[in-house]
């Protein structure tokens, strides 16, 4: 079982990974493209390389929404928008099942094992109970979206898109929330070990 969540975990942080990294290229195209078009507007190159600048310029290329130009690309922020929504509920899920959350334990370094325990069980169904809320209200606004019909200013995608593309990422999340969440329980009532707690990043 914990193979699976665990497999399952993983899917979605590499998935999120790509997304990531497609972001990252998008935003670092955009910024050289805008840089390099304002180059080629500058008083230096339109008075000397003129021919050149204007040919780099009008030069088009096939893109998938109409031809792209040299400059930032159409839509970046919108982009970068919709990814990131994705690409944060994507990393959710293996730092649940990991214990990868940052976590300040100088109050609580000095309890016993038992009451660390017990503490680390609540700790668990908040986060389940507040990511199966998330999702819940991620779906109803899919729902809403999808049925309003609004789109992007400027690439004219529907706004459902990345909210169901969140949606997919929040019920990652959720589901493995409350997992982690049963097997708190559960070690708190066997008073047993299943799952290590995680080396988080402590403060």
């Amino acid at each position: 079982m914990h193979r699976y969540f665990l497999g399952l975990s993983r899917a979605m942080a590499i998935a999120g990974g790509f997304v990531l990294s497609l972001l990252v290229a998008i935003v670092v195209i955009s910024i050289v493209g805008r840089e390099l078009n304002g180059f080629l507007h500058d008083d230096f190159m339109q008075t000397y390389m003129s021919g050149f600048a204007n040919w780099m310029l009008d030069a088009h290329l096939p893109g998938l929404w109409g031809p792209i130009e040299l400059g930032p690309i159409n839509g970046d922020y919108e982009l970068v928008e919709a990814g990131m929504a994705f690409t944060i509920f994507a990393f959710l899920p293996l730092a649940q099942i990991t214990g990868s959350h940052a976590s300040v334990d100088i109050f609580v370094s000095w309890l016993p094992e038992s009451a660390d325990r017990v503490l680390t069980m609540l700790i668990e169904i908040l986060f389940a109970v507040v990511l199966v809320v998330v999702a819940w209200q991620l779906w109803l606004g899919t729902l809403s979206k999808m049925d309003r019909g609004q789109t992007t200013f400027l690439l004219q995608f529907p706004l459902w898109w990345p909210y169901a593309l969140s949606v997919v990422g929040a019920v990652a999340a959720a589901v493995v929330a409350v997992y982690m969440a049963l097997v708190r329980i559960y070690e708190v009532v066997t008073k047993r070990h299943v799952v290590p707690a995680g080396e988080g990043a402590e403060h």
